[in-house]
């Protein structure tokens, strides 16, 4: 084996990210997201409601640049394209908050069927009254609001695993 090569191997535990960063972003990088990243956190970007009628395909640069892109996104039916014609300017403005800089400026709607969502993730089961009692008692040292519902989500999922 080359120096090369060998210096590219990691021995031990690593970050589930960093290999998966690697194989995804080939696949990615053909639709302009070069992490994907865009696609995981496009609910956090444009709200729940946004997503769940939406779905990003790609970003177009003009060649050799990496800003004023046009990002085509899947719409699940012309009602909701109409509104999200009117959200264009604040779906832009999230989208470019969300990369840092200017990266997308217009939106390109596609109209077709989303991907099915996985039912249970929507419907989360109810916990049992010990494994409710745990989580609050747990819960109740946090001050912050938001990282309180971020680590209940979070708890109730984890209970919920068989």
């Amino acid at each position: 084996m080359s120096a090369e090569k060998q210096d590219q191997r990691r021995y031990g535990m690593v970050a589930v990210g960093v290999p998966v960063g690697t194989l995804t972003r080939p696949i990615f990088g053909r639709h302009g997201f070069a992490g994907g990243a865009m696609i995981v956190d496009w609910p956090a970007i444009v709200g729940a409601a946004v997503a769940s009628y939406t779905l990003p395909i790609r970003v177009r640069f003009a060649k050799g640049e990496r800003s004023g892109g046009t990002l085509e996104v899947k719409v699940a039916n012309s009602a909701f394209a109409t509104e999200l014609q009117h959200l264009e300017p604040l779906i832009l403005d999230r989208i470019n908050g969300y990369f840092g800089w200017a990266a997308v400026a217009r939106l390109k709607l596609r109209h077709g069927p989303l991907p099915r969502r996985d039912a249970r993730v929507a419907a989360a089961a109810p916990l049992a009254p010990k494994a409710e009692a745990r989580l609050t008692d747990a819960l109740d040292k946090v001050d912050d609001p938001e990282l309180k519902a971020v680590l209940e989500r979070l708890g109730r999922h984890i209970a919920a695993k068989p």
